[in-house]
């Protein structure tokens, strides 16, 4: 009798501590609350006027002027292997 007792205020005991956590299911007490200082013709007068992205950021890379011709280029770096200066394949682990 008195481990039913035991069992059943326990039950309720668990069972009314998830009262605490009662919430709305999408998170609305959350959510951000924010004021816009532009309005939404500025808004889309910018989107149509993208940000050009320049070379060593983000966007994609320019080619680096050089004087340089490939053929000496590959030379050069046949001759570094040769002598050792550099690595050969692939080097470290995966």
């Amino acid at each position: 009798m008195q481990i039913s007792k035991l069992l059943a205020v326990t039950a309720l005991a668990t069972f009314a501590s998830f009262g605490a956590y009662a919430d709305e299911a999408d998170g609305s007490d959350r959510a951000l609350q924010f004021t816009s200082t532009r309005t939404a013709s500025e808004v889309r007068a910018e989107a149509l006027n993208p940000v050009k992205i320049s070379n060593g950021s983000t966007g994609v890379m320019a080619l680096a002027d050089s004087n340089v011709d490939r053929q000496a280029l590959r030379n050069e770096t046949i001759m570094a292997v040769r002598a050792g200066q550099t690595s050969q394949g692939e080097a470290g682990l995966m």
